[in-house]
């Protein structure tokens, strides 16, 4: 456990003397294990044994000819199997020293060993309008404001496309305006998905462009491409493989995800479910580090629930919340950079349902030691839509979580013997002390939103809920909150040389 006056900086420096706050990016999880040691080692061997006896189907000529030349095989039903040892070798050798920079160094992300951040996510198709709270198609300006108003929370520290942009048929210009959408809205590394291999190299000059170069943006790469790599059960998905490779050959970082379905394409159990994911996620990684061994990649198992009645998604269910411990300890048997899926709440509004589903599934994520933890925030429906105010709601969540995830320091200086005899010798109280006024601020997290008033003084200040309170928040953010990281001078480079859809009202202060 850290020491009060000691963190790691948030550009993955060494250890520097800081006054810490009471959170900060890369708190350090890993203290709850639902699986035993003997169980890890148990989804280990079953995980290698599918890989190496079963394999994958649909895997591209590319990937088959390189895992057979590192000593794979193609049966005759058409299975890329991949051998123990590679895949052991695969897990031993991929890079742990995962930075995810952001376009401002102080956004710059340590998703090594146990350190937790929070993140955005999701790509859903709609969104809970702000002023009249109807469902409604989402769009590119959408997305914009939700990658802005991350911009401004301080406990989510990274941002993942969240809204798939409906007012945009092309699905080039999506993927390029959703990057340039995102990357516009914050200086926190960005992470988007791509529709089809062939838009991944606009998506590259867009970052090379922005980067100044090529080899700028390869030193430190500012954007991060999603692929689901497989269509559960244990089937490649040809054309996110192509985009795969693609994307580690123009030198961006991967996540690689798989998202089998509980019950539906992947087994019922938890047990099952957890272990197909893993063995299609190092699937991946295999093919990944063939391509390149260097590949910054994220090992990103994210099995998603089903109420077995109906077959619909629970994503806010125990179920959903201790699958995700599971992979996110996974990954830390495997000691791989990992990224988690919790925080998608079946509620439809930011009632109880809403706080408690979130709270649970990224509480155990990241107790777990999960790094990445997409879909922390802003998230509702079931992946269905976004609440812009859920994002500054969720921001006060967050904290507290990363506050229980810090855990308690046990230290001479924080038990306090000598100030626990100086008290009750003299005041008889802590109020006032200055042991109590140095702690303050560095071992209590403070809500922005979250309401501690007496009722009486709640209901003098109005009687309004966390929800009335966090929309004047978000339309204040969304008035004066415009990142100004991208200089006019390189947006006009940008909108010189690609189709860019926002227009510069949009993205600035006297829009």
């Amino acid at each position: 456990m850290a020491k009060r006056s000691r963190r790691r900086s948030r550009n993955g420096d060494a250890e520097a003397e800081v006054l810490a706050p009471p959170v900060w990016p890369g708190v350090e999880g890993g203290a709850f294990r639902p699986l035993s040691d003997s169980d890890e080692i148990e989804v280990n061997e079953a995980v290698l044994m599918l890989l190496e006896t079963l394999g994958l189907s649909q895997a591209t000529p590319s990937m088959i000819k390189m895992v057979c030349a590192a000593g794979g095989a193609y049966t005759d039903e058409k299975r890329l199997l991949f051998p123990r040892d590679l895949v052991e070798k695969t897990i031993r050798e991929a890079r742990r020293d995962l930075v995810l920079y952001g376009q401002d160094p102080v956004n710059n992300l340590d998703i090594s060993g146990k350190r937790v951040h929070m993140s955005s996510g999701g790509g859903a198709p709609g969104v809970f309008d702000l002023e009249d709270g109807h469902y409604r198609d989402g769009t590119l300006q959408d997305l914009y404001d939700a990658a802005r108003i991350c911009d401004a929370m301080e406990n989510i520290h990274h941002f993942s496309r969240s809204i798939v942009a409906r007012d945009i048929e092309n699905v080039a210009d999506m993927d390029l305006n959703t990057a340039y959408a995102c990357l516009m809205g914050t200086s926190k590394h960005v992470s988007v998905s791509v529709s089809e291999p062939e838009n991944l190299a606009q998506l590259a000059d867009l970052c090379y462009t922005l980067a100044g170069s090529e080899d700028t943006f390869r030193a430190k790469p500012f954007l991060t491409v999603m692929v689901c790599h497989v269509v559960p059960p244990m089937r490649f998905a040809e054309e996110a493989l192509d985009t795969l490779e693609a994307a580690v050959l123009a030198g961006f970082p991967v996540q690689l995800i798989s998202a089998g379905q509980a019950g539906a394409t992947s087994p019922a159990t938890i047990a099952g479910s957890l272990t197909q994911a893993v063995a299609e996620t190092l699937a991946g990684l295999v093919f990944a580090r063939l391509v390149d061994p260097n590949v910054a990649a994220i090992f990103g198992p994210k099995p998603l629930v089903a109420d077995l009645r109906t077959g619909s998604m629970c994503a806010g269910s125990g179920e959903q919340a201790i699958l995700m411990a599971g992979a996110a300890q996974m990954g830390r048997f495997y000691d791989l950079p990992t990224t988690s899926i919790a925080g998608i709440t079946d509620s439809k509004a930011l009632d109880a349902q809403f706080g408690s589903e979130k709270n649970l599934a990224v509480s155990s994520a990241a107790h777990a030691g999960s790094n990445l933890i997409t879909q922390a925030c802003g998230m509702q429906a079931s992946l269905l839509g976004v609440s812009h105010a859920a994002y500054v709601v969720d921001n006060d969540m967050l904290g507290n979580i990363l506050r229980s995830v810090r855990g308690i320091e046990v230290n001479a200086e924080n038990i306090g013997a000598e100030v626990i005899a100086e008290v009750c010798k003299g005041e008889g109280h802590y109020l006032g002390h200055r042991h109590t006024f140095s702690r303050m601020k560095t071992d209590y997290f403070y809500p922005h939103l979250g309401d501690r008033r007496t009722p009486r003084e709640w209901e003098a200040g109005g009687s309004k809920p966390i929800g009335d309170v966090a929309r004047d928040k978000t339309r204040e953010l969304l008035a004066t909150h415009f990142p100004t990281h991208i200089s006019d001078e390189k947006d006009r480079e940008l909108r010189e040389k690609f189709n860019i859809y926002l227009t510069r009202d949009q993205i600035s202060r006297s829009g």
